[in-house]
């Protein structure tokens, strides 16, 4: 639980007294919330659940959780809201930059020689998935946008997925705090930010050249991925296979793999590894990345990419 959750849940019993989490109740919303979004949570969370929910409660003039979880099995649009509360999202511009050089140096590499070679085209789609407040996509959109120009025929579309709809509204204003932007090269900054917000000078939004290669949906990863048409070049599901179970992580990384372009990748978090028992996918972070140089710029990569006898399924 974080400290914002401890102060939050010490606020809250000040202001009025918490009902009281049953074993039976937890039980009921951690199978609830496994089924649903896939995220586990264990006993250590129960403190992170109560602030959490009591939120919800206060705000429907709920005085137990037992008519909360009732609540939530009849309206669709309060287990949303639910899993809005459940949902941990920590990102920020240009995270685990090993990934960026990775991209930089030897994926875009490949990329272009197929081009000129014709082997492939030269539209770009790539897709964040659990990108929390955007700045995963727009991270991958400006260094698309540098290292991809329109004016040498290159077109590229960002698609970033989330469950929470608290997170994709704000990923969608594409304004930040100007501190927010404090890891972003200068170079970028200079091209892709406009500073100041209306009467607000300490906000940066992204130009419409930025804002127009990004776009968002709401999507549950463990339910939904056929939603998500056509295929991808480029997948980033970082840091969000860390809340799953075991057979759940497999699942989904299965079915992202399925939507992968020939050539694709996709980029796990640098604490993410699913030891090469993904069906369809094989690991190549080697291939490309020579691990001391990851581990010296934040962290080992998990890079996989759909084995060539799984593209014809």
């Amino acid at each position: 639980m974080s400290v914002g959750d401890l102060t939050s849940l010490s606020a809250l019993a000040l202001a009025k007294p918490i009902p009281e989490l049953t074993d039976r109740e937890f039980d009921l919303f951690q199978a609830l919330i496994l089924r649903e979004s896939g995220i586990l949570l264990g006993a250590k969370n129960r403190a992170m659940l109560i602030s959490r929910l009591w939120r919800r409660l206060r705000a429907l003039d709920l005085s137990t959780f037992a008519a909360y979880y009732r609540r939530v099995l009849a309206d669709p649009a309060e287990l949303v809201s639910m899993l809005d509360c459940v949902s941990t999202n920590e990102t920020h511009f240009f995270r685990e930059p090993a990934a960026f050089d990775c991209l930089r140096h030897f994926v875009f590499t490949e990329w272009r020689v197929a081009a000129e070679a014709r082997e492939r085209s030269r539209v770009l789609r790539v897709w964040s998935a659990a990108c929390s407040s955007g700045e995963e996509p727009f991270s991958l959109a400006m260094t698309l946008l540098s290292e991809f120009p329109a004016e040498s025929g290159w077109k590229v579309d960002v698609l970033g997925t989330d469950l929470s709809t608290k997170v994709l509204a704000k990923a969608s204003t594409a304004i930040w705090p100007f501190e927010k932007i404090r890891d972003v090269p200068v170079h970028y900054q200079q091209r892709f930010f406009v500073r100041g917000v209306g009467s607000e000078p300490r906000k940066v939004t992204a130009t419409e050249e930025l804002r127009r290669v990004v776009r968002f949906e709401r999507l549950n990863l463990t339910h939904d991925p056929c939603r998500v048409n056509g295929s991808f070049d480029l997948i980033f599901c970082r840091n969000v296979l860390i809340y799953f179970d075991w057979e759940t992580k497999i699942r989904v990384v299965n079915r992202l793999g399925r939507l992968l372009a020939r050539g694709g990748y996709m980029f796990l978090g640098h604490a993410e590894s699913l030891h090469s028992v993904a069906d369809k996918l094989e690991s190549v972070a080697l291939k490309f990345f020579p691990m001391p140089r990851a581990l010296s710029r934040g962290g080992a990569l998990c890079i996989l990419q759909r084995r060539a006898d799984a593209l014809a399924d």
